[in-house]
This record gives C-alpha cells, structure tokens and sequence, in this order.
C-alpha cells in the first residue's frame, strides 16, 4: 500500500472511529420525561408513599434516563382528573385504583376490584396468568391508555360506622364514602354512596357530611383518624377483596418506548406490585391493635344475614353491569369463571390451611 493511500485510509477509520466514539454519549445522555400524576396525597402512609416509591424506583432503574416528575393529588390535578390528564396527553401516567372511572365504563371496576370478588393472589393470577391483562389493555385503549398493575392493599376492612349495623335496615339513609360497585351494592340496600377522594373524607366524617367510610385497612386508616369521628369499625369488607391498582399511561407514549423503556417501568411496578401488599400485611395487626387498645376502637363483624343481603344486592349489580355492553359482559363474565376456577382450590389449599393453622395455634 502506497504512504499516500495509507494515510487517506488510516485518517478514514479514525474519523469513522471518532463518530463512534461521539456517537454513544449521544445515546447514553438521551433522556425520556416521564410525568405521574396520583390520586393519593403526598407523603401520605400506605397509598401515597407507594406511589411516590414507584416513581423514584423507575429513575433508579433506569440510572436517570427515564427522568420522573410526581405530581400528588391537588398538585398538578386534582385527584379524580388525573384519567383525563394522562388521557390527553398532559401527563404520561396516573397511580390510581381504576374503578373510580366506573362512571368511563363499568369494566373498570374490575381492575381494581369488585364485590365478593378476587383477593390480591387471585387478581394478580388472573391478570398475568389469564385473560386480565389482555381484558385490561382492550379497555384502557378505547380510551387512549395503557395500564399495568402496580400494587394492591389485600382484603380491606368493612369501613367505619358512626352507629352499630345489626340488620341490613341499618344501611338505610346511610351517607357512606365508598366507590365502585361495592358503592352500587351499598344503594341497592338504601345506604347513599358517596364518592370522595382519599384527602377529604376525614374532614367530611368529622363534620357529619358523611355517616360512615371505607377506606383500606388499620395501616393506612389508622393515620387518617377516623376514629376521631367513628368509633365502630366492620370486617370484613365485601366490596375490595383485594383492591389492585394501575399505573396508567398514554398509550401513545407507551407505544413510542423502545423495549428497554418498557422493561424498566414494568419491572419497577411488577416490584411495587409485591411491595405494597406486603407492606400491609406487616403493619396491619400493629394498627389495629393500637387503634383498639389507645383510641378505643370497637371492632365489629357483619352479621350472616347482612352478608347475605350485600350477596343478593351484588348479584344484581353485577346483572346490570352486564347490560351495559358487550365488553362489560365479557370482562365481567372472565373475571368470575376465573374467580369460581381458582377459588375452589384455594378453598381447600390456602384458606383450608389457615383455619387449621388459626384453629391449632388459637389466633
């Protein structure tokens, strides 16, 4: 090779070698905004501070790449707009429980939970094992959205009552905070559902706005005092099992990530997911206990015949929910040939044991 062409050559490659060397850089400082807007308060126990862990651990995940902005309920939205915010392209994703958009479309409701219905494991089962995901995703894209499962606060407590429920005629008149169709069952039976967000309902059962209340479970309830305002708390709750929660985007963002995008954000849920349940069962007996023991807290259980009453009631919700159309129907439909499919066995397994266990060791 002549020196002159050595030289065109060698001065080729390093000019070639020195775009490469530029060029990733350019890759690596790319960023993606991503903005989160929730329906819960900030730094709020339980709910609040598992959104606000989800979004952290995305940028952690990402090493920055993925640049998070967390906007709490009220901050940038308020906390029943964050659908139509993330819906319209304002904001990328909401933390939410889905069936406060029961009033979008009845099959919301289903994603996060329904009476009688699925407990967290069961859910979970179903979402990523069965038809949920794939129900989920054909529901939230007539609406623009994506949505995937990022927590879940197991079974919750029956609410907080200013007056003792003995019969199923105590319902009626009763001003209850409680959304999605356990709020349904709850009108079936006289009481009058209200629906308020997480931030407000103290203030408004403290004034006697509202008679009663449901919200999680002694963890997160008890630093929300209700029982300030309402001495008698019920167990156990028909009307959210399992109460799973979404991390909902817009679709047209999501779609435009590349793969390694969506494997950050669906790892970093699929770990919130796990963590927030969890978190719950730890600290729940704690609570309670000192809610029972320091506040005075009475604690009460619905009678057979009241639960028999929320079964007859819920059975027509669930025929109405039906009727509205047919993905209602459908989702509907999946849900509970999933829950009866999985349920059976459970009964025999997991719930079989623990009343053995209960029994044995007299918890």
């Amino acid at each position: 090779m002549k020196r002159r062409d050595f030289i065109k050559t060698g001065a080729a490659a390093t000019a070639a070698a020195g775009a490469t060397i530029t060029a990733a850089p350019a890759i690596g400082q790319s960023k993606t905004e991503l903005t989160v807007v929730s329906t819960w308060p900030r730094d709020f126990p339980g709910l609040g501070i598992s959104a606000q862990r989800l979004v952290e651990r995305i940028g952690e995940l990402s090493d920055g790449k993925i640049v998070t902005k967390y906007f709490a309920a009220g901050e940038r939205v308020g906390a029943f707009d964050v659908f139509d915010e993330v819906a319209a392209g304002n904001s990328q994703a909401y933390i939410a429980a889905d069936y406060y958009w029961k009033g979008k479309h009845p099959g919301f409701a289903y994603f996060t939970a329904v009476p009688f219905g699925m407990t967290n494991t069961e859910w979970n089962a179903w979402i990523k094992f069965k038809d949920g995901q794939k129900l989920w995703d054909e529901l939230s894209g007539e609406f623009g959205l994506k949505a995937l499962t990022c927590g879940g606060t197991g079974t919750q407590m029956g609410g907080w009552f200013n007056k003792e429920i003995e019969t199923a005629d105590d319902l009626k008149g009763l001003k209850m905070r409680i959304p999605g169709l356990g709020g349904d069952v709850m009108a079936k039976l006289g009481a009058s559902p209200v629906s308020l967000p997480g931030g407000q309902i103290y203030e408004n059962l403290v004034s006697g706005a509202i008679d009663a209340t449901e919200w999680v479970g002694p963890y997160n309830d008890y630093f929300m005092k209700f029982y300030e305002a309402a001495k008698y708390y019920y167990s156990p709750g028909m009307h959210e099992p399992g109460g799973g929660l979404a991390f909902g985007m817009n679709a047209e963002w999501w779609n435009k990530r590349s793969k390694w995008e969506k494997a950050i954000i669906e790892a970093a849920c699929m770990e919130e997911n796990a963590a927030q349940p969890e978190e719950a069962v730890a600290n729940n007996g704690l609570y309670l206990a000192k809610m029972v023991e320091e506040n005075g807290v009475e604690l009460r259980s619905f009678s057979d015949e009241i639960y028999d009453s929320f079964g007859e009631a819920a059975a027509e919700v669930f025929e109405e929910t039906r009727d509205h159309s047919p993905l209602a129907k459908k989702i509907n439909d999946n849900y509970q040939d999933a829950l009866r499919e999985m349920g059976a066995y459970l009964k025999l397994a997991e719930i079989g044991f623990s009343n053995q266990r209960n029994r044995v060791l007299d918890i």
